[in-house]
């Protein structure tokens, strides 16, 4: 009698952290039953190497899928149809996500019909098959991409941030020039010798991109002493780049979920559609939360806030007026994770009471992979 096989249908959107959370899931299938035979679907524009660094993957498959546009049945043809499990997304079954992405719908639907189970098509969550959640998820990195970060950054006597200044939203969804600017002069007076690592991926290539121009970001070098480029270099370098650093400081962002998973603590400016949900054991985290009375959002898809004035448009939670506001929160957050002692039951703990107040209560806006967040509530 063979292994066990599960297949992992986390067909999404492309961003990073979507194919970090299905690797997640995969190594808690993964340790339930070490034996298994594990397999994941990722959209064919999500960086899918990420599943080939993980070892609790066996086989990996794309598939060509515009969330916007219903796809045909050749889009699963090159997938295994036999399994024992499948367990899709369950945002692929979501009404709410159906009504914003129909070709979503669509792919799920062909998924019914392509896959054949002996065990059950089911959904990430359901009880079976069996699962173990809350595992560090670890990637493991080419010697290649290593030895290239172990140039770019040698044996430093300071601090060592990583900087990421936005995501793959428009640009006008992240802070101003002048407010990074004000950022890393703060960071710079705390600490003088620090090294600044700038990341971010410039080139279009229809996977995700970072919104800031280049000339924005030698604006940014031209604010601190000491700066490296882990600019428009490949995701293996890049995340060895992030592993050779103490912190990533960035606004909320999938790549920041795969800097976790090679274990990079993460200094969130937190804000946008989403609060953070992705929480690595074992790699602590400072989440700066904004004011959510004087800079809307956490509004989820559709109800965006409108823009205010900041150097043109910009989002309340990512304005000027918001950075002034939490900037010392900001420099003492860094410190925090700097200062040797930082763990993440302490940073869990923090945060699950510090959202608590920030959600009133209501434990149901506290979505988090795994339900980590709400099992550190007291």
């Amino acid at each position: 009698m063979g292994r066990e096989s599960v297949l992992v249908n986390f067909v999404y959107c492309h961003p990073v952290g979507h194919a970090v959370e299905a690797l997640q899931y995969c190594l808690g299938y993964r340790c339930a039953d070490p034996d298994r035979r594990i397999g994941v679907v990722l959209n064919s524009a999500t960086p899918a190497e990420l599943a080939t660094w993980c070892g609790a993957v066996d086989e990996v498959y794309t598939v060509d899928i515009d969330v916007f546009r219903p796809p045909t049945a050749e889009a699963l043809a090159h997938i295994p149809a036999d399994w024992d499990w499948v367990v899709d997304d369950p945002r692929g079954h979501q009404k709410w996500q159906h009504d914003f992405f129909p070709g979503l719908q669509r792919y799920y639907e062909l998924s019914a019909e392509h896959f054949r189970t002996t065990g059950g098509h089911t959904r990430v969550g359901a009880p079976e098959p069996s699962y173990r959640p809350r595992n560090p998820l670890r990637l493991e990195l080419p010697d290649s991409a290593h030895s290239w970060a172990d140039d770019l950054l040698p044996p430093h006597d300071a601090p060592t941030i990583a900087v990421l200044p936005g995501g793959s939203a428009e640009r006008w969804r992240y802070p101003s020039l002048a407010s990074w600017q004000r950022i890393l002069g703060a960071i710079a007076a705390r600490w003088p010798k620090a090294r600044v690592c700038l990341t971010g991926k410039l080139a279009d290539d229809g996977r995700t991109s970072t919104g800031f121009t280049r000339a924005e970001f030698d604006a940014l070098a031209a604010t601190v002493p000491d700066v490296v480029w882990a600019l428009d270099v490949p995701l293996d370098r890049q995340l060895a780049a992030m592993r050779r650093c103490d912190l990533l400081l960035s606004p909320h962002t999938g790549f920041a979920f795969a800097a976790l998973a090679v274990g990079t603590p993460w200094l969130a400016l937190a804000g946008n559609d989403w609060a953070e949900y992705y929480f690595n054991p074992g790699v602590p985290f400072y989440s700066v939360l904004p004011d959510l009375a004087r800079f809307p959002c956490y509004v989820l898809l559709g109800n965006t806030p409108e823009p205010v004035d900041d150097d043109g448009p910009r989002s309340p939670s990512m304005s000027a007026g918001r950075i002034d506001a939490d900037l010392a929160e900001l420099i003492d957050g860094a410190a925090w994770l700097l200062g040797g002692e930082a763990d993440f039951d302490t940073a869990m703990r923090e945060h699950a009471n510090r959202v608590h107040v920030l959600f009133q209560g209501r434990t149901e806006l506290m979505y988090s992979i795994d339900d980590l967040l709400t099992s550190y509530l007291p």
